[in-house]
């Protein structure tokens, strides 16, 4: 069973590769983490730093995303074939919160 999810993973990477970066890596995402726990989750970003940010839905699953982080770039990276140096994630309601605070 699990060659075989590796050759789908394998088939999904090669079928991204026309699309940008950002898509490729929102695509893989559910792949990535499985569908019940990519749904608490969104990729947002793809910074010059080569680091993923990701939109979680609550403290709750910040936990569940927190444990799984290095596994998650892993499997990111590999699935979508884009090279990643990190993985950050954010509350839903505290990126809301941030862009409204005037720059200092």
């Amino acid at each position: 069973m699990q060659r075989m999810r590796d050759v789908l993973r394998e088939s999904l990477g090669l079928s991204l590769d026309a699309l940008s970066e950002l898509d490729r890596l929102a695509t893989a995402w559910p792949v990535a983490c499985g569908a019940s726990l990519a749904r608490h989750g969104e990729i947002v970003e793809l910074d010059a730093e080569r680091t993923v940010h990701i939109r979680v839905e609550g403290a709750e699953w910040m936990r569940e995303f927190l444990d799984m982080r290095s596994s998650l770039r892993q499997n990111l990276a590999r699935i979508a074939r884009v090279p990643l140096n990190g993985i950050h994630f954010e509350e839903q309601g505290r990126a809301a919160e941030r862009a409204r605070r005037p720059a200092r």
